[in-house]
């Protein structure tokens, strides 16, 4: 499958994938380069979501996925199922004649019989209308927005969905997305500021990002440790991703060297919120 290189980092790019009219592509690009992301950032998210549960008081939570795709992160923590098992379960519909009809129904059933988080509330937001679109009518999402807000403030409709989120996701979308998309999210919701968690790529640097947030009222935590994101997708990739590490004084070495991408976990909350230790 052709490989296409993000302009400023070198990080491939995989639009082509996300224009199908469902995830098998997606699922299989990502299983050969041992994508794991979503899957690492998993407990993080559930227990930032029982965090906030705690804090807020909130028993029913809206969580925003930024960069959703198909609904992933909604699907691993309803379906409680591994990258590995979801690929697994899409390559069963590999088949030449197997309908995209037939896939959300089959993922519909699936949902109604094992969703483990029945009280949480699934909002994505993407660049690619066909992977929300699925992830909608599989059911994994129950709201979306299509839009870029790198370009420009959401319409009265996007806003209204976006002012529902209550926590705000995302596993590798902040620098295609900047401080712009993130501020105009938190904007959305009329003064509440929704708490975020971002897994973020080294070459990228969140501190502009963060210090844009905490004029708004937020407060930052990075938390320690790197996560594997997954393989790089050539040699030419993985080149100029170092070029980028050594250009922002990171060093590689053990890490993104040995042929991985990492990505590291930003927690932010508003000021006056309750932070609970991880």
């Amino acid at each position: 499958m052709p490989v296409s290189l993000h302009t400023t980092t070198g990080k491939a790019s995989f639009d082509d994938i996300y224009e199908r009219p469902d995830p098998r592509a997606y699922y299989a690009r990502m299983s050969e380069l041992d994508y794991r992301i979503p899957e690492l950032a998993k407990p993080h998210f559930e227990r930032f979501i029982a965090d906030h549960r705690v804090a807020t008081g909130i028993a029913a939570p809206t969580v925003l996925d930024i960069g959703c795709s198909y609904g992933v992160n909604a699907a691993l923590l309803r379906l409680d199922l591994t990258m590995a098992e979801l690929a697994e379960h899409y390559r069963e519909f590999s088949e030449p004649d197997a309908r995209t009809a037939d896939l959300i129904a089959h993922d519909r059933e699936l949902l109604a019989a094992r969703d483990r988080l029945p009280g949480v509330r699934f909002l994505g937001m993407d660049a690619s209308s066909p992977a929300l679109d699925y992830g909608r009518a599989a059911g994994f999402l129950h709201g979306t927005v299509h839009a870029d807000l790198e370009a420009a403030d959401p319409t009265e409709a996007q806003r209204r969905i976006l002012a529902r989120a209550d926590l705000v996701i995302s596993t590798g979308c902040v620098g295609y997305i900047t401080e712009r998309t993130l501020l105009r999210v938190a904007r959305a919701h009329g003064g509440k500021l929704p708490w975020m968690a971002h897994f973020v790529l080294r070459m990228y640097n969140f501190e502009p990002i963060s210090a844009h947030l905490a004029a708004l009222g937020y407060r930052t935590e990075h938390v320690p440790g790197l996560h594997r994101q997954r393989r790089f997708a050539s040699a030419d990739e993985q080149q100029r991703v170092l070029d980028t590490l050594a250009a922002n004084g990171i060093d590689p070495e053990g890490h993104e060297s040995d042929g991985w991408l990492y990505a590291q976990l930003y927690l932010s909350r508003p000021k006056f919120s309750v932070a609970t230790e991880h």
